[in-house]
């Protein structure tokens, strides 16, 4: 089984965390959800069979080193200030990561260190803001017409 560490279970992350849960049988993945607000992930991951949530604090160093250890990969919806101590861990402990938000400049210092680690920083993996720009305007122009 392959093990899924998503944190963060906000907005943006709820049709992700659908999405994994929805595969998650046929694909032999259990799907963890880790968030501040521990009820937010609960609702998040409902009573699905691969997958469970809990209480996460990205600045406890010993839980988020014990969460990553864990997982086979994982998809951080935090903030993206957020996301260069998630990284640091994940090459670290060579996991690969997979983000939504645009590639900083401290997370563009640990393309080297990754690479070297064999590990994959995936950044910038999500909907253009354009496109939902473009789409509204389409349907706004439907409406005028």
């Amino acid at each position: 089984m392959k093990n899924i560490l998503v944190i963060g279970a906000g907005r943006s992350a709820v049709t992700l965390i659908k999405y994994l849960l929805d595969n998650a049988l046929e694909n032999n993945w259990n799907v963890r959800v880790g968030d501040f607000s521990e009820d937010l992930a609960k609702k998040a991951t409902g009573v699905h069979p691969n997958g469970s949530a809990f209480l996460f604090d990205v600045f406890n160093d010993n839980q988020r080193i014990l969460e990553i250890s864990n997982a086979d990969i994982v998809i951080s919806m935090l903030p993206a200030s957020k996301h260069v101590v998630v990284a640091q861990d994940c090459v670290k402990l060579k996991k690969h990561l997979i983000t939504a938000s645009y590639v900083s400049k401290e997370i563009n210092a640990l393309d080297l260190p990754a690479k070297q680690a064999g590990v994959l920083l995936l950044n910038e993996i999500g909907l253009d803001p354009g496109i939902d720009h473009m789409s509204a305007m389409s349907v706004i122009d439907g409406v005028k017409e």
